[in-house]
């Protein structure tokens, strides 16, 4: 069966769209894309015309997005936004023997994955890689994704999961805290100021909890909804952080933080390597998950 297009707009039509939109100017949107104000025009009635809705409204000398366009503008932008990456993604590909694209974790991805890759590309050289930062699952067939890295329970549509490490949370302060506030029971920590990721709330509780505290003053503190910025916080003197140790191996090394107690707790979460259905024999993609289950290993 044959499928229709026609409601399949041109991709021009949605950058007058979105261009008109973003000046409320029509003569504005015709300059910035070369085109003359008569035709930008004429592709936004063209457009209204296939939606059966009216996108602007003119306003003196100015035209502004109706309800029906300010509904629509931030999907023509994501739509957009998502055609360009396609090129790029394609014409980086076209200049190289393998691609591979990755959807990680935003911090694993800066701290712990990128560090590590020259070797991966040393032993397949040629490959050309994107990586993406992806806090939560998403749908495979709309991003073109390879494979993704995901940190909770082994569970993704349409995708399989395999698992790479679980994950190990420790005290830390920067050295001038540790300094000031010595620490030899987990009660020590109880009065100090705590620093917390936004995205999981209980960790000092549970930790806490874990090591026979009373955990009442466990949700005190200041949050920020990235590990990096836990990181960064710790090592300013802003408090006490419950942090993964792979994560900080630069700022243990370095001296920046210290671990303020040895009292490790593992997650209830692992992590795991995500694989697409459609792409679990692809040689570029298996290649990589060999080697990162070395480097966990």
């Amino acid at each position: 069966m044959k499928l229709s297009r026609r409601l399949v707009p041109d991709v021009t039509t949605l950058q007058a769209f979105e261009c008109a939109a973003r000046h409320g100017s029509f003569t504005q949107a015709a300059a910035e894309l070369n085109l003359t104000q008569s035709a930008v025009s004429r592709q936004i009635k063209d457009l209204e015309t296939q939606l059966g809705v009216l996108l602007f409204e003119r306003v003196r000398q100015r035209v502004i997005l109706s309800d029906a366009g300010q509904k629509l503008l931030p999907e023509v932008r994501r739509l957009l936004n998502q055609t360009e990456e396609l090129m790029v993604r394609a014409m980086a590909s076209a200049r190289a023997e393998t691609s591979l694209s990755i959807a990680s974790l935003p911090t694993f991805g800066s701290r712990w994955l990128v560090p590590r890759l020259p070797d991966f590309l040393r032993r397949h050289p040629g490959t050309v890689l994107n990586i993406a930062s992806r806090s939560a699952p998403f749908d495979f067939e709309e991003q073109n994704f390879d494979l993704a890295i995901h940190y909770g329970q082994p569970v993704w549509a349409r995708a399989a999961c395999s698992y790479l490490c679980s994950e190990v949370i420790v005290p830390v302060a920067s050295p001038a805290l540790g300094a000031a506030r010595p620490i030899e029971t987990p009660e020590d920590i109880g009065g100090s100021p705590l620093l917390h990721l936004a995205t999981r709330p209980k960790l000092w509780g549970q930790w806490f909890e874990a090591n026979g505290v009373d955990s009442d003053g466990a949700y005190r503190g200041n949050r920020f909804d990235q590990f990096s910025m836990v990181i960064e916080a710790a090592a300013a003197g802003l408090g006490f952080a419950l942090l993964p140790r792979y994560l900080i191996e630069q700022e243990l090394a370095a001296g920046t933080l210290r671990i303020v107690l040895d009292r490790p707790m593992q997650t209830e979460n692992s992590y795991y390597l995500v694989v697409p259905e459609g792409k679990l024999e692809n040689p570029i993609s298996r290649a990589f998950q060999e080697w990162i289950s070395e480097q966990v290993g």
